[in-house]
């Protein structure tokens, strides 16, 4: 499995190297470079809060396909935040991300809900927890260098760590669901200065393929992520920058998988779709 995620990112890799020789001439590349320091370091926080637009989820063949909008108590707002580590060499970026994702709520459902072969009966109460954080690490090579516009063009690899429980609130049923994997995808990143300090941004990582044709395995499994944002920002001249920012993360995954324990049969059927809303800070310690 690892060495068919080596494979995949090699060859993503090769791509973005690849477009980067399009790039206009050494000349322009060196004034640009020249504007700034070979080496910058910026600390970003955002802080905001998530609505869930859609989310469903079903454990086992014979499981409910389960609306946690409507019937699981996400129907709120839930806080949202997320911190990252930008370092840039020359027109070379390496981004550290984490980002927390937890959703407990607690619901009484309106009919009987089935997970991994357990009954949870109509008109009990349960508690819900969907914890999801992730890891990334991503690398950019800016494809057009600074200027009026900025782009650059890489790839991510992402460690999903997630915990799905669900339990009764009398304490006598409960089921929970573990999954810890890696996940490579592409990453864009374009800025538009509007002058020398307010700008638009966006950045998008993403991938969507069969789980079986990344791992080298013969299960069936589809899987995809969307992490897409749209910002508006100023940079102070001292290295401050504050942003408002809109975010779309979606994904899951369905199919059959080989890797799964008793009581669950390895089926899952796994989609989301939220929306952050978010202000940042970043500051540009060197």
């Amino acid at each position: 499995m690892m060495k068919s995620f080596r494979n995949i990112m090699v060859v993503l890799i090769s791509g973005v190297m690849s477009v980067s020789a399009l790039e206009s001439s050494d000349a322009t590349s060196s004034s640009q470079a020249g504007k700034k320091g070979p080496l910058k370091v910026e600390l970003t926080a955002e802080l905001g809060f998530l609505s869930v637009l859609d989310h469903k989820i079903q454990f086992g063949r014979g499981g409910t396909y389960f609306d946690y909008n409507k019937t699981g108590g996400q129907d709120v707002l839930f806080p949202f935040n997320r911190l990252s580590i930008n370092t840039q060499w020359k027109r070379n970026t390496f981004v550290l991300l984490y980002q927390p994702l937890g959703l407990e709520t607690e619901e009484l459902v309106d009919r009987d809900l089935v997970i991994d072969g357990m009954t949870f009966p109509a008109q009990s109460g349960v508690k819900f927890f969907y914890n999801f954080p992730f890891y990334r690490f991503s690398y950019l090579y800016e494809v057009v260098p600074e200027g009026q516009w900025n782009v650059g063009l890489g790839v991510s690899l992402q460690i999903r760590n997630a915990t799905i429980t669900f339990e009764s609130t009398d304490g006598e049923r409960f089921r929970t669901n573990r999954d810890l994997g890696l996940v490579p995808a592409l990453k864009a990143r374009i800025r538009y200065n509007l002058n020398e300090m307010f700008w638009l941004a966006t950045e998008l990582d993403g991938i969507y393929a069969p789980v079986s044709y990344l791992n080298g395995d013969d299960n069936d499994v589809t899987g995809a992520i969307l992490d897409a944002s749209i910002r508006a920002g100023y940079t102070h001249n001292k290295g401050y920058t504050a942003f408002l920012n809109v975010r779309y993360i979606g994904g899951g995954a369905e199919g059959q998988s080989d890797n799964y324990e008793f009581p669950s049969d390895g089926y899952v059927k796994n989609w989301l779709h939220f929306l952050a809303v978010s202000v940042g800070f970043s500051w540009e310690i060197f």
